[in-house]
């Protein structure tokens, strides 16, 4: 099992009638998100709810890790939750059915 440390494995989801590549997140990914999730449900504004958009985007999916806040502004605000309910369900958490 040791050889299997540090797979990487990835999933591609429609975004924007495009794909993007979604790597599975580490448990360590996993908790910081968790983490990044409790920061934000104290904040209730709108800032903070697609802060966590970007960051869990960030975290998952192969080429988004440099888009710049001003970048995430030029999509769709459903696309980016879509996106986001997909990553985290294929990383396990979230509704597991997107995942599958």
């Amino acid at each position: 099992m040791k050889h299997l440390v540090g797979k990487v494995i990835t999933k591609k989801y429609s975004f924007m009638d495009d794909e993007v590549e979604v790597r599975k997140l580490s448990v360590s990914e996993v908790f910081k998100v968790q983490e990044l999730v409790k920061k934000s449900s104290k904040k209730s504004d709108d800032a903070s709810q697609l802060g966590l958009l970007r960051d869990v985007i960030r975290l998952a999916v192969v080429g988004a890790e440099n888009l710049s806040d001003e970048d995430f502004d030029q999509f769709p605000l459903g696309e980016l939750s879509n996106l986001s309910n997909n990553i985290l369900a294929f990383s396990g958490l979230g509704n597991s059915e997107a995942g599958n």
